[in-house]
């Protein structure tokens, strides 16, 4: 399987999830997918995407996601970004369910086993 450097850009500019830090509006997440017509993650590996510079260039996170056979799609209102912009959360369609505690840098999963999450938000 082709692995990319989190050097790299983003492996797509699609994607229908993304969320804006809640105090620096340079820096947002977002959770790639191939084209509109073939809604599957890139090289079926769940991974997100995180701008520091208003979106010239995007770092690929990918600690603690699934690398291989995943097709879980994330939709528009399925990923979230906390108060203090250090806790995202993203569910997806398949009924998977991840948190990160660090802005993105490292995910868990919380649960793989959830009906098809349509949307994510913190209280």
């Amino acid at each position: 399987m082709r692995r990319r450097a989190a050097h790299q850009s983003a492996p797509s500019v699609f994607g229908f999830a993304m969320a804006v830090h809640p105090n620096n509006p340079d820096i947002a997440w977002r959770v790639p997918a191939i084209k509109d017509e073939r809604r599957v993650p890139v090289d079926a590996c769940v991974v997100v995407s995180r701008t520091r510079d208003g979106g010239r260039s995007w770092e690929v996170l990918r600690e603690g996601l699934p690398q291989e056979h995943a097709y879980d799609l994330t939709l528009r209102h399925a990923l979230d970004v906390d108060a203090t912009g250090d806790r995202l959360a993203f569910g997806s369609t398949t009924g998977s369910l991840w948190v990160s505690e660090n802005g993105g840098d490292s995910w868990a999963q919380v649960s793989a086993h959830l009906p098809p999450v349509y949307a994510v938000r913190f209280a």
